[in-house]
């Protein structure tokens, strides 16, 4: 007997699919700091109606990766230079633990991918392809901090990185880069050596470093 699909489940794929698209869209800077996002025009590009649209924006706005205002206006967020440095702060505490955590489980393998994706990093940053540099960007840390084994810890970085998406392309788009930021070099001759201090300099100098163009 073949199981039907209930109208609930389909409204949850669309907006799990919703959810899903415009939160990498977000971390990766497509969308610049303050663009107003409708219900209508988001639903019409989805093809879905506006329930999952609505669900997924409150979602996203949960986790701070949307503003919505009193009248009901959505758009990405504009941060402030407090906000930013506070947002940096964080990055600075839970991505040297996170890397503290990898270094036990790094091999070979690991650090012929990350050098694989700083190839990629760099060749974004030659081409001036801001989306994608922040894209690359954000993987090379990601695919570290798996190692760690800390979920937790991983989400809560991720929603740090989905606050700054906006912003980040705002600014990195100004920006004229040749190549990988040479702090993800350091992080990869931590990782050979085995050296702790080191990881945790590099990716503590990355990440903090980065985010002080934001705040000039």
């Amino acid at each position: 007997m073949q199981t039907q699909t209930r109208p609930t489940d389909i409204a949850q794929v669309a907006h799990d699919r919703i959810y899903r698209s415009l939160r990498q869209k977000i971390m990766h800077g497509e969308l610049a700091p303050g663009q107003a996002l409708t219900l209508r025009g988001l639903a019409n590009t989805y093809g879905v109606s506006m329930t999952p649209v609505r669900e997924a924006l409150r979602r996203l706005a949960a986790e701070g990766a949307l503003t919505l205002s009193a009248s009901g206006r959505v758009t990405t967020p504009e941060l402030s230079p407090e906000r930013i440095e506070e947002l940096a702060a964080l990055r600075a505490l839970i991505e040297t633990e996170l890397a503290s955590r990898a270094l036990p489980r790094a091999h070979l393998a690991l650090i012929e991918r990350l050098q694989s994706i700083n190839s990629a990093n760099a060749e974004a940053a030659v081409k001036g392809d801001a989306v994608g540099y922040i894209r690359t960007n954000l993987e090379f840390h990601r695919t570290l901090y798996l190692r760690a084994q800390a979920p937790a810890m991983l989400a809560i970085a991720e929603t740090v990185w989905l606050q700054l998406g906006p912003t980040m392309r705002a600014v990195y788009a100004r920006l004229t880069r040749t190549e990988a930021p040479r702090h993800h070099r350091m992080i990869i001759a931590a990782l050979k050596a085995g050296d702790e201090p080191a990881l945790r300099l590099a990716v503590r100098t990355d990440v903090t470093h980065g985010l002080r163009h934001l705040t000039q």
